[in-house]
C-alpha cells in the first residue's frame, strides 16, 4: 500500500497559505467596512424632536466620509415617538451594528423608531457617495418639518 508522506514544515506552509487566502476572500468581499470595522468611531448626536414638542431632527444636515467608522447617537427628548427614516442612505453604508435598550441588531437597517426618551446608537461604515434624504415617517411629522439630509462624500473630498 502506498503512503503519502507529508512533511512537517509543508503541511505548515500550505495551511497559512489557505489562512491567508481566506483573509485575503473576506477583505475583498467586506471591502473597508472590514478595515474601518475595527477603527475608532467618530460620534455624533441627533435628536428627534425637542424636549418642547418642536418637530425637526436637531441637527438636520449631517456629511460622512466613505470608509470612516462613525457611531451616530440617535435620542428622542420629545413625549411622543418618532421615526429616523432614510432607506437610501441606509443602502449606502455598511451597518456594523444598532444597538437599543440591551438589545443589539445587525444586518440592513433602513428605519428606527424611537419611543419618548429613548436612545439608539447605530454603528456604520459610509460606503457610497451621495445625497440621501432624512424624514420622519408619522404622519405630518415631515410636512411640519422634521425632514434632513445625509451627505456621504468620498474620502480626501
Amino acid at each position: 500500500m502506498n503512503q503519502l508522506a507529508v512533511e512537517p514544515g509543508s503541511l505548515r506552509q500550505t495551511l497559512m497559505g489557505l489562512v491567508l487566502a481566506v483573509v485575503t476572500v473576506l477583505t475583498l468581499t467586506l471591502g473597508d467596512g472590514a478595515i474601518a470595522a475595527t477603527a475608532p468611531a467618530a460620534s455624533l448626536t441627533i435628536h428627534l424632536g425637542t424636549a418642547d414638542g418642536e418637530l425637526r431632527f436637531e441637527p438636520d444636515q449631517m456629511q460622512f466620509v466613505v470608509g470612516q467608522r462613525y457611531k451616530l447617537v440617535l435620542d428622542n427628548p420629545s413625549s411622543e415617538k418618532h421615526y429616523f427614516t432614510a432607506k437610501d442612505f441606509a443602502d449606502g453604508i455598511w451597518t456594523q451594528k444598532v444597538q437599543a435598550a440591551g438589545v443589539e441588531v445587525k444586518g440592513a437597517i433602513h428605519e428606527l423608531e424611537l419611543k419618548p426618551g429613548a436612545i439608539a446608537e447605530w454603528v456604520f461604515v459610509p460606503q457610497r457617495p451621495g445625497l440621501y434624504e432624512l424624514h420622519c415617517a408619522i404622519a405630518g411629522h415631515a410636512a411640519a418639518g422634521m425632514v434632513g439630509q445625509l451627505e456621504i462624500v468620498a474620502s480626501g473630498s
